[in-house]
């Protein structure tokens, strides 16, 4: 298990980038799928909520390490499974009850910071803005592929023509319908004079 202050801080790490992951997707959904503007002090409630659930979640596993261990006092017995623990595992489960409390605690702390809060927030857009820009780079690579300078142009090129062929021209051919055919004899008497 190693030393409870670093399963602390591995804990910790490991919570927060959750923390910022989950704040980057919150990120994207609002400021790509609902067109909303960016602003760090809107994305903060929602990072400050995630952290205190972060924190519930360590809080309920010390609470489950805290019960195990109080049933493993006393059996001295063969374990039937990998949850089934015993009273030489009870060192073991208190160690871990102390690293989720303090893992809990810490993320607590952080949540009531605004400067951490801000920070996180701050990250989590820098990580939403690589997302964009990774996809944006491999479309424009896509897109502007020169014949010339692409290795398997000629391997791939049937494989193009058969995807423009079943789904770009019915997609076309789709919306051709849908788009209503300009009048000419409208457009005709709209443009005589006097009319």
């Amino acid at each position: 298990m190693g030393k409870t202050a670093e399963a602390i801080s591995e804990g910790v790490s490991i919570a927060s980038a959750a923390a910022r992951m989950a704040v980057r997707n919150h990120i994207l959904v609002e400021t790509i799928a609902h067109d909303e503007p960016f602003d760090v002090a809107a994305f903060a409630p929602f990072a400050h909520d995630t952290l205190v659930a972060l924190a519930a979640e360590q809080e309920e596993a010390a609470d489950l390490a805290k019960r195990q261990r109080k049933k493993a006092w006393g059996k001295f017995t063969d374990p039937d499974g990998t949850h089934d623990y015993r009273d030489r595992d009870t060192r073991n489960l208190r160690r871990r009850h102390n690293q989720y409390r303090g893992v809990a605690k810490e993320l607590r702390r952080i949540a009531e910071d605004p400067h951490a809060v801000r920070a996180l927030v701050e990250q989590a857009r820098d990580a939403a803005w690589g997302d964009v820009e990774a996809n944006l780079q491999r479309r424009l690579l896509v897109e502007g592929m020169r014949p010339d300078l692409d290795p398997d142009y000629a391997k791939m090129r049937a494989a193009r023509m058969q995807s423009l062929r079943l789904v770009d021209l019915p997609r076309l051919a789709a919306h051709r319908r849908r788009v209503p055919e300009p009048d000419p004899e409208a457009e005709n008497a709209a443009a005589e004079p006097g009319a």
